[in-house]
């Protein structure tokens, strides 16, 4: 890459630092924006430069696009990248970028603005020959549209909002008693969350599991698909741990995901990195449901696995370079496991849990990758997405990965706000997580079934014990009562030495 560049991250958080790590690599100065509530967070300390856009509130601040133009403008960026979530996939923004004669880190606008639309991404699928869920491939108007399609397909039914994303805005429909008040429901989602009240109705698969493609698209003609993630591990149709490969996807399926999601990525006029998501059903069968027109929250699964870096390759286009791989060069490699460390409390109904961070061990070692967005004595703020990191690890197998993901959970430790930690030390040890027996409503399910019990009722009793231990082993070494060989005694097993074993091995918070 020739010349000197500067690109201004229109974001915050773990993305914004693994943006900055990818510049810093590829000899790019970058600029930081920061509400007021982030004044001193890590993407702020490790810009070149930092701007201030705003109070808190995101819709004072990460949402506001004239000021972030403006702060581009002002330092002498040349390139805006949005990250992911608040102002990524926003086609007004994106234009607003390019029109300021600025570089867009992503697809054209007018793409953003497609794909974005449910029914239209759907109309761009069904003429690129991709496999799409029976639906309307218009919005409702009239209940009596839904009431006729139920009619000729039955039920469940899912109602969705055209313009939805995250969860929000769809609503299940598993009798006619439930057709209206969920039109209405879904109606008022869409236009609270995103200005849209259209929906539209799709015939719903009960128990689907969530497979997406990774795509990158060059401005030169040249696509390729980088396999697949597994995302059925879900909460409230909300992303909570990704894989890649996916368990059930072998070879020969694997490439018919990949021509498929390619299909959808010409026809749409797709330029940058992308994500096709599917919903495939239990008999293996596949269909479109949407595509992200952005970079994924779950991308470092597939950088893992395939050895390539998602956030410089789509640096690279957004510059006008050609792909940097051919498709018979991403060949998988061994497999990756993604959880999303949410500010979350899951003994309280996964309440947001913002406070200030008094102690932060992050896990490391062979396979581990932590992408995170906070230090410790930082604040985690109630005005964001809770997500404060990403907890990946790489292994030659999934059941290896898993070991070591359990691993890893074990030595992560944060204190002084709650955290989904506890949530994923319980899934880990699940007998059908780890035999891959899942699908989209696994995770709500599990919660609500026995083996949650618990994760309900908090520490148990040996997790007690072990605090307690501990507890004591730190007041003798605070008072410099500690032996002057600690290990003289190993073998006699004494309290010390157990408490100090626990405190290193068996209390992970």
């Amino acid at each position: 890459m020739s010349g000197t560049h500067k690109l201004l991250v229109a974001n915050r958080g773990e993305i914004a630092v693994r943006i900055i790590r990818a510049c810093r690599e590829m000899g790019i100065d970058t600029v930081a924006v920061y509400s007021e509530a982030d004044r001193t967070a890590p993407h702020v300390l490790m810009a070149d430069q930092a701007v201030p856009i705003g109070p808190a509130p995101a819709a004072e601040s990460y949402l506001r696009g004239e000021r972030i133009v403006e702060a581009a403008l002002a330092t002498g960026a040349e390139l805006v990248h949005p990250g992911y979530g608040f102002l990524a996939e926003n086609a007004g923004f994106a234009r607003m970028v390019e029109e300021a004669g600025l570089t867009w880190v992503g697809p054209p606008a007018k793409v953003i603005e497609l794909m974005g639309s449910k029914t239209e991404a759907r109309k761009v699928a069904v003429e690129a020959g991709a496999p799409v869920i029976p639906g309307l491939n218009d919005p409702v108007s009239d209940p009596a549209q839904l009431e006729a399609f139920a009619a000729e397909h039955g039920y469940p039914l899912l109602l969705k909002a055209v313009a939805g994303g995250g969860g929000k805005g769809m609503r299940r429909v598993d009798g006619p008693d439930e057709l209206l008040p969920a039109f209405e429901r879904a109606r008022s989602e869409g236009k609270a969350y995103f200005g849209d009240d259209r929906v539209f109705v799709e015939r719903l698969l009960v128990r689907p599991r969530h497979i997406e493609v990774q795509v990158v698209a060059d401005a030169h003609g040249a696509a390729v698909f980088v396999g697949e993630r597994e995302c059925s591990i879900q909460r409230r149709h909300q992303k909570v741990v990704e894989e890649s490969p996916s368990p059930v996807v072998d070879g020969a399926l694997r490439e018919r995901l990949g021509e498929a999601a390619l299909a959808v990525t010409r026809a749409s006029g797709y330029r940058s990195v992308g994500t096709v998501e599917m919903l495939m059903d239990e008999d293996g069968s596949f269909f479109f449901l949407e595509m992200n027109t952005r970079l994924q929250v779950e991308h470092p699964v597939t950088e893992m696995v395939y050895g390539v870096d998602l956030v410089r390759e789509q640096i690279r286009i957004a510059l006008g370079e050609p792909l940097s791989w051919r498709q018979d060069e991403l060949v998988p490699r061994g497999h990756a496991v993604e959880c999303r460390i949410y500010a979350e409390d899951p003994l309280r109904g996964f309440a947001p849990s913002p406070g200030t961070i008094e102690h932060l061990t992050e896990p490391s070692g062979p396979g581990v990758r932590v992408d995170s967005g906070v230090l410790p004595g930082g604040t985690v703020p109630l005005d964001y997405d809770p997500m404060v990191a990403k907890l990946v690890v790489w292994a030659a197998d999934r059941g290896t990965a898993i070991e070591r993901l359990r691993r890893a959970l074990g030595e992560y430790r944060i204190d002084g706000i709650a955290t989904t930690l506890p949530l994923f030390r319980m899934l880990v040890d699940d007998p059908d997580f780890r035999a891959g027996r899942i699908h989209t409503g696994f995770l709500d399910r599990l919660l609500e079934g026995e083996r949650a019990e618990a994760l309900r009722r908090g520490p148990d009793a040996e997790t007690e014990e072990a605090a307690a231990i501990a507890a004591a082993c730190l007041a003798t070494l605070e008072a410099g009562r500690l032996p002057d060989d600690p290990w003289a005694h190993a073998g006699e097993r004494s309290w010390w030495e157990e408490g100090l074993r626990i405190l290193h091995g068996r209390f992970p918070r």
